[in-house]
């Protein structure tokens, strides 16, 4: 039997050493079932350093090993903590090993498993030691040969990477499938698909005039709500040719979407695997965001084809490498896609809300890495968010030609490799010419730097001097740190014309202090400044509510315009948290102007007066923050703003925008529903009766999942009759639909009213609610606890239920308890009462019989 040991490892990327053998071929075949599955692996293995083979295993019952044909006894080798260990002589060998595993009892979901009757693979990041005995790391490359047998009536599809060579029936029933995948690959990429599954199938012809099978497999009820992430693939793949010069490389293109899976998808070479929420998708139950999480999921798993497969990560500190870059393929592609500006500001928002607050919490660190006891917790806002920000500056810098010429460099030289980011950052730098030295602390340095502004005029010499001052603060380990490279586009705004006074241009801030001098500026000039968001940092100025207010209707910088309305709602709300009070004239002011403003699209205005959210107010505030003294004041500014533009304005604006027309998912037919929808919400800033039926009418006029969902989400909110009306006529259409269903638990745990958390607790008890499904889960305790109000709520009543779900997956799921700890490391903001709770509930966590490394590093990290 395999020893075991409790002691949690620390893997640091100043160790790293490469591996000792390599595997250039690997052979595998699978007898699968879901109780029992048999595994036989042959490895051919090449001496590639000193030391013997170290293969990694995890929960395998060992039957056998075999070198060059020889069965090897327990004297052979050693089995313990996860390695199997065999001495090897001379430069090559054949190693053989047969292991079983049970696929129904992975409650994991990494490895195979078992989901909805079908079985299918999760390796990323370190899985297919669950599946058999290999070296578990990104650097051993290999060619795949795999041999899939199984009942032929419970598994008639069986899929795996590459290209199908060979298909038949066996004895007993049974049947088999052949696949081979041509690209050395880490065994991250592995996938392995059986089951009663149909396809919704498509072809692309490719660049070269190549025609590549395409193929989306579901379960039979599910193939026509497959289209858009077909379409979206084929846009994807015609994409990528034009903007990197990428065609894909096999014959065929596979894609599986499954229940219960911990991650969005998995980029397994030519068989992505998906969360299913990621793929099926109509109007009646998808909303316009799920529709275009179902395209950028569908092109970032495709984009990696190059980004990630066929270059991969020498090691996991490498893993923005691929993520950040693709990350920043797949916003660019959906900005093309759709509405640049809008699309901009999404991203921007949600770097804002997670990785913001990562690198400001006792979680931050650097895009690339230094050490981890579980690879799985660095599946990061930082690593991929700031990670794709970090490529947009580089592009930035380099400009489109350049950026171009550094990534064709990229793909030649590393084509087939593992990479690390040094290789990256190289290619770019000598594509385009440049020195990117300086440039290269964005992945060594954690947090969120600070850009102080300071704008001076000179009215005799009609010039302006521009003050610069960088700050980066000091997060867990790192202190001291170096000034950044940052480049800021900036212009200037005549304060009495609105117009431009002088071309945008780009300043790079390489120092901690820097002065830029525009000279003729005939009139008092407006700074606009990291137009476009042209760098993930915090900016801070001496701009007055009257200076945001003129660049939200004169700015002709998308992003820029937006931000000042966001920068006047947020001093307006910090005013109001400080001080019990605020002026909201200016803010109502440039409200009315925008929504009155017909050269601006829909969407970009529904964008633009949201309010931030509670979550984003208390990050401004730093410390000693008391949520409800938040909430109070945002819902105070959310009425301000009812009364102030006007309860008829807001109706009118609502009527005028529902149409009740067939669903169309055009730009401008989503940026309609957008912006009735934020009009509804501002009319529940005081939900009486008027504001009530038309939510209800909605609901029940809807002809989309957007409408019908916003409605339900204001009503819930309310103590109105309506409220169970609606909640009890969603359940019933949709209760068979768990992806729909998902979105009924996750309505209510956002709700705000006071007895909202004992509803959401009494929702943990409903037969439809399942700590197994990590979709499910994230529901309705993920939901609750992104929800600042209720989370925070003063009695601690919030934390303790979050906490004891967390502890309970735990059990069965780690990785989903481990993306919850997040919330409780916010604590040092907190006031002091809610701060002694949150920590100690951690500490409950870190205490806990039997807890997993991967919560137990997430949380034991959070109390440092």
């Amino acid at each position: 039997m395999e020893a075991r040991s409790e002691t949690p490892t620390i893997t640091r990327r100043e160790d790293y050493a490469p591996p000792a053998w390599r595997i250039p071929d690997i052979s595998l075949a699978f007898d699968l079932d879901a109780e029992r599955t048999r595994v036989r692996a042959v490895l051919e293995v090449e001496c590639a350093g000193e030391g013997p083979l170290v293969l990694d295993g995890d929960e395998l019952d060992l039957k056998s090993v075999a070198v060059n044909g020889q069965v090897l006894g327990e004297d052979g080798y050693t089995l313990a903590d996860g390695k199997l260990v065999i001495p090897l002589s001379g430069d090559a060998a054949r190693v053989e090993t047969i292991v079983e595993i049970a696929p129904a009892a992975n409650t994991k979901l990494m490895g195979l498993y078992a989901s909805g009757g079908n079985l299918c693979t999760q390796c990323e990041a370190e899985g297919f030691r669950r599946i058999t005995f290999f070296p578990d790391r990104p650097d051993v490359l290999s060619r795949y040969s795999v041999e899939l047998r199984a009942d032929k009536v419970r598994y008639p599809v069986l899929l795996s990477n590459g290209n199908p060579v060979a298909a038949g029936d066996l004895p007993d029933g049974r049947h088999f499938a052949r696949w081979d995948d041509p690209f050395p690959k880490p065994c991250y990429l592995f996938a392995v698909v059986a089951g009663d599954l149909r396809a919704l199938e498509d072809s692309f012809e490719t660049m070269s005039g190549r025609h590549v099978k395409l193929g989306i497999w579901v379960r039979a009820a599910d193939v026509e709500k497959c289209r858009h992430a077909m379409q979206a693939l084929k846009d994807s793949m015609r994409w990528d040719e034009v903007h990197y010069g990428r065609e894909y490389d096999l014959d065929v293109f596979n894609i599986v979407a499954v229940d219960d899976f911990n991650f969005g998808a998995m980029e397994n070479k030519g068989l992505n695997v998906f969360n299913s929420k990621y793929i099926l998708a109509d109007a009646e139950t998808a909303t316009d965001a799920d529709f275009d999480a179902v395209a950028a999921v569908v092109a970032h798993e495709y984009f990696h084809n190059w980004t990630g497969n066929r270059i991969t990560c020498r090691d996991w500190f490498q893993l923005s490498l691929k993520e950040g870059l693709t990350v920043f393929r797949d916003q660019s592609f959906s900005a093309d896609m759709g509405s640049p500006a809008v699309k901009r500001i999404e991203d921007v928002r949600a770097l804002r809300a997670a990785q913001f607050q990562e690198d400001a919490g006792p979680l931050a660190h650097p895009v690339r890495p230094e050490s981890y006891i579980e690879i799985s917790n660095f599946y990061t806002a930082t690593v991929y968010n700031k990670g794709a920000e970090v490529i947009r500056m580089a592009a930035t810098l380099l400009g489109p030609e350049n950026y171009r010429k550094g990534t064709d460099l990229y793909f030649q030289r590393h084509d087939g490799e593992a990479a690390t980011v040094e290789d990256w950052v190289k290619a770019l730098e000598d594509g385009g010419a440049t020195d990117f030295g300086q440039f290269r602390l964005w992945y060594s340095q954690a947090g969120t730097p600070t850009v102080t502004a300071d704008l001076a005029y000179d009215a005799a010499k009609k010039a302006a001097t521009l003050t610069l001052v960088q700050a980066v603060p000091d997060t867990p380990g790192q202190s001291n740190k170096a000034a950044m490279h940052i480049p800021l586009r900036i212009a200037l705004f005549g304060r009495e014309s609105g117009s431009l006074l002088g071309p945008e241009q780009l300043f790079q801030l390489r120092s901690a202090s820097a002065t830029m001098t525009f000279e003729n500026v005939a009139e008092p000039p407006v700074l606009s400044i990291n137009r476009g968001f042209s760098a993930p940092v915090t900016v801070e100025t001496k701009r007055s509510a009257a200076d945001f207010a003129f660049l939200s209707a004169h700015d002709d910088d998308p992003f820029a315009r937006y931000e000042a309305m966001q920068q006047l709602m947020m001093d307006r709300l910090v005013d109001a948290v400080k001080n019990d009070g605020t002026d909201a004239a200016p803010l109502v002011e440039a409200v009315s102007r925008t929504l009155k403003n017909q050269a601006l699209d829909h969407a970009f205005i529904g964008e633009s007066i949201l309010l931030p959210t509670e979550t984003m107010v208390a990050e401004r505030l730093g410390a000693n923050v008391d949520p409800d003294a938040v909430h109070i004041a945002r819902e105070g500014l959310r009425r301000a703003l009812l009364e102030g533009v006007g309860r008829e304005t807001w109706t009118a604006l609502h009527a005028s925008l529902s149409d009740g027309g067939p669903y169309e998912l055009t730009p401008d037919a989503k940026g309609r529903r957008r912006l009735k929808n934020v009009a509804l919400g501002y009319l529940f800033a005081d939900a009486d009766d008027a504001a009530v039926a038309v939510a209800e009418a909605q609901y029940h006029a809807a002809t989309n999942m957007t409408d019908r969902i916003a409605a339900l989400g204001l009503l819930v909110d309310t103590d109105a009759p309506a409220r169970e009306r609606v909640l009890q006529d969603f359940y019933d259409r949709f209760k068979n639909d768990a992806l729909v269903l998902d979105k009924w638990f996750t309505a209510q745990a956002m709700a705000t009213g006071e007895d909202a958390l004992e509803k959401a607790v009494a929702l943990a008890a409903h037969p439809d609610f399942t700590i197994r499904n990590p979709n499910r889960f994230r529901a309705l305790v993920g939901a609750l606890a992104m929800n600042q109000f209720v989370f925070h709520r003063k009695d601690g009543a919030g934390y303790r239920f979050v906490a004891d779900k967390l502890l309970e997956v735990d059990a069965i799921n780690p990785q989903t308890a481990a993306r919850f700890i997040a919330p409780f490391g916010r604590w040092r903001r907190m006031e002091d009462a809610r701060a002694a709770m949150m920590r100690a509930e951690l500490e409950r966590i870190v205490g806990a019989p039997g807890v997993s490394r991967d919560t137990f590093e997430m949380a034991s990290k959070s109390l440092v």
